[in-house]
Formats: C-alpha cells, sequence, structure tokens
C-alpha cells in the first residue's frame, strides 16, 4: 500500500474510532509497527494528529474529512483531473461526483460553457462565481464533513436531469473491475449519478488499485472510460478489458 493511501486510511481510522493504538493501526492496515510509527511522526509533523504513548489520538477542532482527504495525493489528482477536463467539449452537461477528485476536476473547467450538475458543495463553492458556467446544485442532507448532498432528494433530483458526462469518484478497484466505496450512505447517490449519465468516466489514481471499500457501486460494465495515473495490475486491466472500458493512463507531465 502506498504511503499516502495509508495515512489517508489512519486519519479516517482516528476520525471514526477516536485514539488507536500503533499495534491496532499496524493490524488493520497490514504493514509493520515501524512503518506506523514512521507514518505517525510524519502526519503529526503536518498537524493532522497528534502522537501519544503507543499510538495517536485526533487532533482537537479538526472535524472535516474531506480536508483531510483533499490533503493527500494532491498533484496524482491534479494531473488526472487535468486530463479529464479535456474529455469534456463546450456546450456539454458535467456531472461531478462528491468527493476530492471531482473537486479537482471542477478547477479545471473554469471559464468554458458548460453546465455542471453537482451536490459537491466543494465544486459549488469553487464555481458559484464563474458566469460561463451554469450551475446546478442538487438537494439534499447536507453532509457538513465531507461537503456533500445526499439522501432521497439528492436521489430524486438526479431522475429528472441528464448529463453528458459524470466524472466518478472511488475508494477502490477490486481486481474483478468492481467500483467500491467506503461510505454506504453515498453509494445510492452515485448509482443515481451513474443512471442519469451517457458517459461514465471514472477517475482513480494508482493507490485505488485495489484501494478500500466495503459497498460496492457498481460493475466494470458500467463505466465508460478509467482515468488513472499508473497501470492497473494485469488483473484489473482484463476485467476492464473485458467489459469494453477504455483505460487511460496519464502520464506525470501532464499540461494544464
Amino acid at each position: 500500500m502506498l504511503p499516502d493511501r495509508r495515512h489517508e486510511l489512519i486519519l479516517r481510522a482516528l476520525r471514526s474510532d477516536g485514539p488507536t493504538t500503533v499495534t491496532v493501526l499496524a493490524e488493520l492496515l497490514g504493514a509493520s509497527q515501524a512503518t506506523i510509527r514512521r507514518d505517525l511522526l510524519q502526519l503529526e509533523e503536518e498537524g493532522l494528529l497528534k502522537r501519544v504513548y503507543g499510538g495517536a489520538v485526533p487532533v482537537i477542532g479538526e472535524d472535516d474529512p474531506f480536508t483531510d482527504v483533499a490533503g493527500v495525493r494532491v498533484e496524482a489528482k491534479d494531473e488526472l483531473a487535468a486530463w479529464c477536463a479535456q474529455l469534456v467539449r463546450d456546450g456539454e452537461t458535467v456531472l461531478l461526483d462528491i468527493g476530492t477528485t471531482a473537486h479537482r476536476v471542477a478547477r479545471h473547467l473554469h471559464g468554458r460553457a458548460l453546465t455542471v450538475i453537482t451536490s459537491n458543495l466543494a465544486v459549488y463553492e469553487e464555481l458559484q462565481d464563474d458566469k460561463e458556467i451554469q450551475l446546478i446544485l442538487l438537494g439534499g442532507v447536507v453532509r457538513r464533513d465531507y461537503r456533500s448532498l445526499v439522501g432521497f432528494l439528492t436521489e430524486d433530483n438526479l431522475r429528472q436531469v441528464r448529463a453528458d458526462v459524470l466524472f466518478l469518484g472511488t475508494s477502490g478497484v477490486r481486481p474483478d473491475g468492481q467500483v467500491l466505496d467506503t461510505t454506504a450512505v453515498e453509494v445510492p447517490v452515485k448509482r443515481a449519478m451513474i443512471a442519469a449519465s451517457d458517459k461514465v468516466v471514472l477517475v482513480a489514481d494508482a493507490a485505488k488499485f485495489p484501494g478500500t471499500g466495503m459497498a460496492r457501486v457498481c460493475g466494470p460494465e458500467d463505466l465508460d472510460v478509467v482515468v488513472t495515473n499508473a497501470p492497473a495490475d494485469a488483473k484489473t486491466r482484463a476485467s476492464l478489458n473485458e467489459a469494453g472500458v477504455e483505460v487511460i493512463e496519464v502520464p506525470a507531465d501532464v499540461p494544464e
């Protein structure tokens, strides 16, 4: 598992479970205790947690998981987002998923003659002052920690719209091509987004193969394109190819 992915999962564990020991984190992530200690040291230096004897505790006052995730793999997400923006044609309707990757995509859409539909509050804040973009914010229950709107109102709103392309995020992709998420409440919204879109583009950096997740979002047959920054393992690529999914491997020096 890549270090940035371990860091993200450590922060999530602290967020959900509170103070945690090195032993528990090592077992959870399948890493050595020495590796976890180095991770905790780095995260403490970045101000994202506080080390204590035998483990770590969350930083008091830091209550936004979106912020935690937004701070990891930034360069990789930007490279993928810049590439995704090139897949969009002026005049199209773009649906942007919940999460930090979709927010990065939004940053590369400024000044374009587009319609953007989203339940991602970070995307809304990013694009709200851009007069070139017609911005549609879906209704729903506000999840403040995750900067998103979810629930039956969001799903119902999605049944009333149609998008040319959806940029979909994920917490992991299994070798059989199944797309997963760690947050069950977001899964129905993601499925409704897929149903509302003519083209589905999954944006997944290298840490998402295989990544994590206990809730199935969709299968490879529901995807049209996967945009990633590293070759998927042979088994995953075979599953995607068999389903007719185009896999775009973005080089590290993509110009914006």
